[in-house]
């Protein structure tokens, strides 16, 4: 046990009160999480209603049903019903119209800070904007843009208008965004003209220029002068109306309940990216549950995750305004000056919830920072880690470096549902190297191959046995749901398999080892590789690593890969090698230690931070580099040249 709730932490929780109101509506006394958890996943339609009910959520047309189908794929949430998402969140602008709705920090301008009647100001001009342009139900908007206050105003604004949203974060190469924006026929590009990463200017406008080129629906560009605050400034005559009759004029465009409200994508490593299409209504009722239930947040709370626009978790944290919690916002390089940046924001900044990436977590360890005692945290309560598992290591990092007072949350989910269905409760113990708790209305198990449930410490399959309203309405373009089953629904009838191994524990939290697709069976034993990372990366020369099996078609061990990429000026000598295979061995076992140790220049990762296990398996296994990967993917494209290179060297 790392950390533990106050012993009032249930009487003075949002929860409780959701509870209390279940009550009081007629329904189940339900006295901690546990029961609230087994009656959300017992009556999940009258859970996810009293959901709807105490959140506020206004339906112009009621529902005929709380739920019509639960089957799955096809599940169908709320028939009848219309609502916006972008009603419920601005809703406090009504309540505190003078209160801190965002606060956004650039290291390419100074801060900006909105009130809440700012934000629905410039959201009503922008979205009166939007319409000049010809922007109605159903359209599609795109944006080049930051993470920065302008990118919420139009993500409201367009959601106000029933449009359809999608964002790529301006660091993505112009293949990444040309391959997901083809897809869904844009009609209008918001974008910037470049930025500033740590001390170095990135100038974007020659990107801008080829994605208009291949965007042939495109009807608009409306430029934000970023970078050169002199240039175009497109951004200002969208919003150049009067503030009055923009109001008088602002409405909710009444949607149904499974109405797209975004477009997400897969990182498209292996092929174009999957178009994710989420609903107005499912989005609302998650994010919801998961900010206000889970994570506690309320009107005056300040809720920061560091995130780009090309990572669902940006969706998370434009959330906020759901549950009236100020976002507050961060641009630019973590690691400049140095790892102590976000740390100090979330200091300057007064955060109550801040949250990072596991791997962020883990460099800050291995830094040796202690932001607890370095910086005035007292207001943080809850860190949040996800991108990857959380070592056991990171755990006690945190605890000892950060505060024991924090609560630690570790979060897994993903863009397929745009929000955890693993995670903490504030009223939950946090257990060392475990997630604490499936999340209410998250029917998740683990299975074994044979679709039979897994006992606790077993390891299998996560699977999603009944539907959350936030699963996708389906693939854009996908009109026969085809792509959609494949992707979720071919291994288990009518349960979506989610492609990680996980382990539930007698408490009822969980661990996830790693994904399944990228499992090392060594001998007929399974291997998670978040096990390797751990140990190989706690290392001071290692920076990074990657690890694959080849298996043996005639059930021999098979060959085990371990790649490197060396801090500083360190060398793969003998003594590294030494090791490294010491520490597997004494950490985990005899059988993690690999056949094979090599060092290359970078270990290859998508733009949102994930390895690329599978890829480089498969290039070891005889696939080219451009047949494996795409490159306009990687984070460093160069580092799938450095794997086809370092694999030719094995053949030869």
């Amino acid at each position: 046990m790392i950390w533990e709730p106050a012993p009032d932490a249930w009487e003075r929780s949002r929860l409780a009160d959701f509870a209390r109101t279940v009550a009081s509506d007629g329904g189940p006394d339900l006295h901690d999480y546990q029961q609230v958890l087994e009656w959300s996943l017992a009556k999940p339609a009258g859970f996810w209603r009293a959901v709807a009910d105490w959140a506020g959520v206004r339906f112009h047309d009621a529902p005929t049903a709380d739920i019509g189908s639960d089957r799955m794929p096809g599940a169908e949430w709320f028939p009848g019903a219309t609502l916006n998402h972008a009603e419920l969140a601005l809703r406090q602008a009504t309540l505190t119209p003078d209160d801190v709705a965002i606060v956004s920090v650039s290291q390419t301008r100074d801060r900006i800070e909105l009130a809440w009647g700012e934000l629905a100001d410039q959201v009503a001009r922008c979205r009166m904007g939007l319409a000049d342009l010809g922007i109605g139900c159903g359209d599609r908007v795109v944006a080049f843009l930051p993470n920065i206050a302008e990118t919420t105003v139009a993500f409201l604004a367009t959601a106000s208008l029933g449009a359809i949203w999608s964002s790529c974060a301006p660091e993505f190469g112009v293949r990444a965004v040309t391959d997901r924006w083809v897809q869904v026929d844009p009609t209008v590009l918001l974008t910037i003209d470049g930025y500033r990463y740590g001390t170095k200017d990135v100038d974007r406008s020659r990107h801008v220029e080829e994605i208009v080129a291949a965007l042939p629906t495109l009807e608009h560009v409306v430029r934000l002068p970023y970078l050169d605050r002199n240039g175009d400034d497109g951004w200002s005559r969208l919003l150049d109306h009067d503030s009055e009759k923009a109001a008088a004029a602002m409405a909710f465009e009444p949607v149904p309940f499974d109405h797209p409200l975004y477009v997400l994508f897969s990182s498209g490593t292996t092929g174009l990216p999957k178009p994710i299409v989420h609903g107005h209504g499912g989005i609302t009722l998650e994010h919801v549950k998961a900010l206000a239930l889970h994570y506690e947040l309320a009107p005056g709370d300040r809720f920061a995750w560091f995130t780009t626009t090309g990572w669902m978790m940006w969706n998370f944290q434009t959330s906020a305004a759901l549950v009236g919690a100020t976002a507050v916002l961060f641009d630019g390089d973590p690691g400049s000056p140095d790892l102590t940046t976000l740390w100090r924001l979330a200091a300057d900044e007064r955060v109550d919830v801040f949250g990072v990436s596991a791997p962020f977590v883990m460099a800050c360890r291995k830094a040796d920072l202690h932001p607890g005692a370095d910086l005035e945290l007292a207001g943080l309560r809850h860190l949040g880690s996800t991108g990857a598992p959380l070592p056991p290591e990171g755990f006690a990092w945190i605890a000892d470096a950060v505060g024991s007072d924090v609560q630690i949350g570790s979060l897994s989910g993903g863009t397929d549902v745009c929000t955890g269905f693993v995670g903490p409760a504030s009223t939950l113990p946090v257990r060392l190297g475990e997630i604490s708790t499936r999340m209410l209305g998250c029917d998740v198990q683990a299975f074994r191959p044979d679709g039979t449930r897994c006992g606790p410490g077993e390891t299998g399959e996560l699977v999603i046995i009944q539907p959350m309203p936030s699963m996708p309405v389906g693939f854009w373009g996908d009109d026969d749901g085809t792509r959609f089953r494949e992707a979720y629904f071919d291994d288990f009838e009518g349960v979506w398999t989610h492609g990680d191994w996980i382990t539930f524990t007698e408490s009822g939290g969980c661990i996830i080892t790693g994904r399944s697709d990228a499992t090392l069976n060594r001998g007929g034993v399974r291997l998670g590789t978040s096990d390797f990372y751990t140990v190989i990366e706690s290392l001071p020369d290692v920076a990074d690593s990657l690890v694959v099996h080849l298996e043996d078609p005639e059930g021999g061990p098979g060959e085990l890969i371990l790649l490197v990429s060396l801090a500083g000026e360190a060398e793969l000598d003998d003594e590294l090698l030494g090791a490294i295979r010491r520490s597997l061995r004494a950490e985990l076992s005899p059988r993690h230690v690999p056949d094979v140790i090599d060092r290359v220049r970078v270990i290859p990762r998508t733009l949102s931070g994930k390895k690329l296990e599978v890829p480089v398996k498969r290039m070891l296994l005889g696939a080219t580099a451009e047949d494996a990967a795409s490159r306009d993917s990687l984070a460093d494209p160069a580092a799938l040249d450095d794997i086809a290179t370092w694999v030719a060297s094995r053949v030869t």
